[in-house]
């Protein structure tokens, strides 16, 4: 397929989680050693038994923080306290015990530095053409840094807006407008590549900018003219 017509854009912004670094695959890789760490198998006979009870209730809890519905620490204590509470650890011990493997998990994911295929050659490209690259994410501070820096791409970042600085989340139209006033940009100038079609693509066109859905899991969603769909980074710049 053709390129991107990127004709009038200053700033690309790019998400972070599973659009430039490969979530997914490193989180599954956290996951597996926190298991060992911990001896989890007290608990759930198999790592992928505990893997698959924690990522259906962080998918849960995730879509209730995008939406504003419960706060950042509840999501990162209760996702890892549930799944102990579900196979019959007392509550105070789980929500304590959630504290640990919180901070271990953050610690290990920050270090692994996969990202997603293409990721690299479509930033390289974007400074080629002395276009500015922004990261706009909804991820933790505590850990987001880490992830540009173990993937090796941090000081390709000009610009990089958190969720956690003004405690508002895509789809959120005010972070896109925090975005460009901290980027010195327009909405105009400005164009949103993301694997999220609610956060990233709804959010960016709610905000008056152009969007890329990366759309890696082929999902069956379609969008309009204002919107690009691929399934490949490469394929931006192709």
């Amino acid at each position: 397929m053709a390129a991107i017509d990127l004709t009038g854009i200053e700033w690309v912004w790019v998400d972070l989680d599973d659009t430039l670094w490969d979530f997914s695959g490193n989180s599954l890789i956290s996951l597996a050693k926190i298991y060992d760490m911990h001896d989890l198998h007290r608990f759930y006979p198999t790592m992928e038994q505990w893997r698959n009870r924690y990522l259906e209730v962080n998918h849960s809890l995730w879509a209730r923080y995008n939406v504003g519905t419960i706060s950042k620490d509840y999501l990162q204590h209760e996702r890892f306290a549930r799944p102990l509470i579900d196979c019959g650890m007392d509550e105070k011990a789980a929500y304590d015990y959630s504290e640990v493997l919180h901070t271990d998990y953050l610690r290990i994911l920050g270090q692994c530095s996969a990202l997603v295929p293409g990721a690299r050659t479509l930033l390289e490209h974007i400074k080629a053409r002395g276009l500015k690259i922004g990261v706009l994410s909804n991820g933790f501070k505590e850990v987001q840094f880490d992830k540009l820096r173990s993937g090796g791409v941090l000081d390709m970042i000009d610009c990089i807006v958190l969720s956690d600085e003004i405690d508002i989340n895509k789809p959120d139209r005010r972070i896109f407008d925090y975005a460009l006033q901290k980027a010195g940009t327009t909405a105009e100038h400005s164009i949103m590549i993301g694997d999220n079609p609610d956060t990233d693509i709804k959010g960016a066109l709610n905000a008056g900018w152009r969007a890329v859905f990366f759309n890696r899991n082929n999902l069956p969603i379609e969008f309009g003219e204002d919107v690009t769909t691929v399934n490949d980074l490469r394929d931006i710049i192709a």
